[in-house]
């Protein structure tokens, strides 16, 4: 992320305050005050704003609890600012994944066997990545085998970046997808379609809330112009640019957690909204900002957000991309028991009273909202929770991801020309904002597909290329013209918002995208990441 791990505590007495950046407060909050010995109680969390956080930041880290003992030790406020190299190597990264898949099918492309196999690292304390976990629920297929393993490495955390294991789970399994399209002779499209599954593999009484995995590649192959794909490798050329074209899946489960909030009705009519949700460059503000003015009938100007504070209401959170539903169903649960409140004290009964414009209504009578807080504000606040429903009903969001490459000739330079992302994640609270998301995890999975790598020091276990003139990441010049199409869809099950998470969905997939895209243009299967040139250059069809 841009903004560095920093903290600045302060104490006051025996109660500390920490500003910090931090994706989960309550989480930061309870840990802190664990690790220093003292009540939660004398611990408060203040991250209104987070410059990234891409999971490195869901949990407290070494700045915070320095801030902390440092500003005991002095009596005075300190702050304590990550380096680069710290970032690197003191917080967390991506573990990197050994992954074998197996596929078997009949002679017409029905999947009758899968198995996915991960091996990744982490300190003895960790656990594995969990890139195999897809596998268990995206294709058909009567006979299945899943496994992770777990290598005691002695390297900086691994954790959460920028998606779960569904990123480099899908980097491998996509890959392997067309690869057994091909050995079919099938279309890669065809075949993903033909083992489609509207239920749950491993439990086929679990069927799934909302899919349409298929509509996603129909659509995606329509405005992407897939039909004009040449099956055969290395055999479009644009120039010295030899052209291909890739497609894989989008899947990342759709996570259903509790999350709580506090909305508060002014003299003068205005809402207050108070969790601690954070903002992690998402658009928390804006959708929950959205969803009380919907609830409440009044203007979004009239509405004022309060987030990432410890001593708000607990909510969701921010990671897993389980942010926005739930932190929005849960304000919208404070919003109905607030509009109860307000119809009581403006003496309505009937069951079907409206808010709109800024006024109650009921058959032939109506009110201003305000006059129910002439006395003093009205204060609500409540939660949403969602019992057995991951019992009994799969969730997940869908898409599909197409990438068209031209790969250098002579030199094997790959550049991508363009990406579309079809995307089903039930309601899209804000059009702008999950656009954005989707388009900056597109770009995430470029890097991870062509650039990004850490190189390890295997003598004193640290990552050497710790900053970001030695780690590459995409700049403008390598990403090309991206388009995102959300599908116009809902998912009454997921929660009263009928939405779902879609920032990590625009990551999962996009790896194996470019990767299919880079044979079909050449004609050479990689499968080490980065997919970079000297992975090509000798195998290199010729240049006349």
């Amino acid at each position: 992320m841009m903004e560095p791990h920093a903290s600045l505590a302060a104490w006051n007495g025996d109660k500390l305050t920490l500003w910090t950046a931090n994706q989960m407060i309550a989480w930061g909050a309870e840990d802190l005050a664990k690790t220093l010995g003292i009540a939660r109680d004398k611990v408060r969390i203040i991250s209104p704003f987070v410059g990234g956080g891409f999971g490195g930041k869901l949990f407290v880290r070494a700045d915070a609890l320095l801030a902390a003992l440092g500003a005991r030790a002095a009596g005075r406020p300190v702050k304590i600012a990550l380096t680069r190299p710290l970032v690197f190597n003191n917080t967390t990264h991506r573990p990197a994944t050994l992954q074998r898949i197996r596929i078997g099918a009949t002679l017409n492309g029905k999947i009758t066997a899968i198995g996915h196999e991960g091996w990744s690292g982490n300190l003895p304390d960790g656990s594995p990545e969990t890139a195999v976990n897809q596998t268990r629920l995206l294709y058909a297929g009567a006979n299945r085998m899943t496994a992770t393993r777990l290598a005691r490495l002695d390297l900086p955390e691994g954790n959460a970046m920028r998606a779960p294991g569904e990123a480099p789970g899908m980097m491998a399994l996509e890959i392997a997808m067309d690869e057994m399209a091909e050995k079919l002779g099938m279309d890669p499209i065809a075949f993903r379609d033909l083992n489609d599954t509207q239920v749950d593999p491993e439990k086929p009484e679990r069927p799934f809330s909302q899919r349409q995995l298929a509509e996603c590649f129909r659509l995606g192959a329509e405005k992407f112009g897939w039909s004009r794909r040449d099956a055969k490798s290395a055999s479009v050329r644009d120039g010295h640019w030899l052209v291909g074209l890739g497609v894989a899946a989008a899947y990342r489960n759709n996570l259903v957690t509790k999350s709580g909030a506090r909305v508060r009705l002014t003299r003068r009519g205005d809402l207050v909204v108070e969790t601690d949700m954070t903002d992690i460059g998402t658009g928390s503000y804006t959708i929950i900002a959205q969803t009380a003015a919907e609830m409440m009938g009044v203007p979004l100007k009239a509405v004022t957000v309060r987030l990432g504070d410890s001593s708000f209401p607990v909510s969701c959170g921010s990671g897993g991309q389980w942010g926005a539903n739930n932190s929005t169903a849960g304000v919208y649960a404070a919003c109905v028991r607030l509009r109860d409140m307000i119809a009581q004290k403006l003496g309505f009964n009937s069951p079907e009273v409206a808010f709109a414009d800024g006024r109650v209504r009921a058959g032939n009578r109506d009110a201003a909202i305000r006059e129910a807080a002439a006395a003093g504000e009205l204060v609500a606040e409540d939660s949403i929770e969602y019992g057995d429903l991951a019992k009994t009903h799969q969730q997940a969001t869908f898409g599909a991801h197409f990438v068209e490459v031209g790969v250098d000739a002579a030199t094997a330079e790959i550049r991508i020309r363009r990406m579309l992302a079809v995307c089903a994640a039930g309601r899209i609270l804000n059009p702008k904002t999950a656009r954005s998301q989707v388009i900056g995890a597109m770009t995430m999975g470029a890097g991870a597909a062509l650039m990004e790598e850490l190189v390890v020091d295997k003598r004193r276990g640290f990552f050497v290329n710790h900053d970001l003139a030695g780690y590459e990441v995409p700049v403008h010049a390598d990403i090309p013209h991206q388009e995102v199409i959300f599908l116009n869809e809902t998912d009454s099950m997921s929660s009263p918002m009928k939405a779902k998470g879609v920032g990590e969905l625009g990551i999962c997939g996009v790896g194996a995208a470019v990767a299919n895209a880079v044979y079909n243009a050449t004609g050479i299967r990689v499968r080490d990441y980065p997919i970079t040139l000297d992975k090509l250059l000798e195998r290199m069809p010729g240049v006349g």
